[in-house]
């Protein structure tokens, strides 16, 4: 299920532009829960139980790690709970920050991974290779860095435990040092794979002037209705934002804009442009059930 990753790469990368970015920067509980639900819904629909084990392993404690720590970094707010040993209070107001905060960060995550199974380099290769040609490929090779690196590590790791010099076996000294054989590989393929990528790069002319490219991707009317309500949706979700429709105060105490229908209205949009993606995957797989239904 990965209909999405059928669009444009201008159609992905406007989407996600506008979706990170509302992420970062919509503090309002209301986005914040819309934001997480449809972004980790997302990632489970592209990565399946994979997705689910990573939120659950990495990034719940980090969510309760940043929750925890915020209340005794931050002491604003009207409602004191308790003090803490160092007499500082501990306030209501930067508990449920604490809180919201970490769901921010962890729906950034869940919509970057998003991003990494979307949008592959050949993609951001394809819009803005003729722009800026040094600046893509770099960000493209780094993009990509982590997921390579992590692959090649699992085979390195599991060719040395062949060889009976992991780092799970033998005296704390042995494994030490096997870890750091490790890691000294590691280094190695990364500086190695830098060095052939951009040789190999510049052999095809890769940022030189009259190169030509071939591109698979193609604008057609569906990437054209699809940009369309992307940006329609966005831009009418920002427009709100900026008229207060999504304000939300933590300190000193909590308060909120006064519902309207207008502000219901901009809540309606952020929910529906976040659910894009998700509603495309759907829509995608009912007409593949119909399909199969009728052979």
């Amino acid at each position: 299920m990965n209909e999405f990753k059928n669009y444009h790469p201008i159609v992905n990368f406007i989407y996600f532009v506008f979706v990170i970015g509302f992420s970062m920067f919509f503090m309002h509980p209301i986005c914040l829960v819309i934001s997480f639900l449809c972004g980790f819904l997302y990632s489970v629909m592209l990565k399946g139980k994979k997705a689910i084990r990573t939120n659950l392993i990495y990034m719940l404690p980090m969510a309760l790690f940043m929750a925890l720590i915020n209340p005794a970094f931050n002491h604003q707010g009207a409602m004191v709970l308790t003090y803490l040993p160092g007499g500082n209070p501990l306030t209501f107001e930067s508990v449920i920050y604490g809180l919201f905060a970490a769901m921010m960060v962890i729906s950034v995550i869940c919509w970057f991974s998003c991003y990494n199974e979307i949008m592959t380099s050949d993609k951001f290769m394809y819009l803005f290779g003729k722009i800026i040609p040094a600046l893509s490929l770099v960000l493209s090779m780094t993009l990509r860095f982590v997921p390579r690196f992590m692959t090649q590590l699992k085979i390195v790791i599991n060719a040395r435990r062949c060889m009976g010099r992991d780092v799970t076996k033998g005296s704390i000294l042995k494994r030490a040092k096997n870890g750091l054989s490790i890691l000294s590989i590691m280094t190695t393929w990364a500086l190695e794979n830098a060095i052939e990528t951009a040789s190999s790069m510049n052999a095809r002319g890769y940022g030189h002037s009259g190169r030509s490219s071939f591109s698979i991707f193609t604008f057609d009317t569906r990437d054209m209705r699809a940009i369309f309500i992307i940006v329609a949706l966005g831009i009418y979700t920002l427009a709100g934002s900026l008229c207060g429709a999504m304000h939300f105060a933590y300190f000193p105490s909590l308060s909120a804009a006064a519902f309207s229908v207008f502000d219901t209205s901009v809540f309606v949009s952020y929910l529906i442009f976040c659910m894009c993606p998700i509603i495309i995957e759907c829509r995608e797989a009912r007409r593949w059930k119909v399909l199969r239904s009728k052979i």
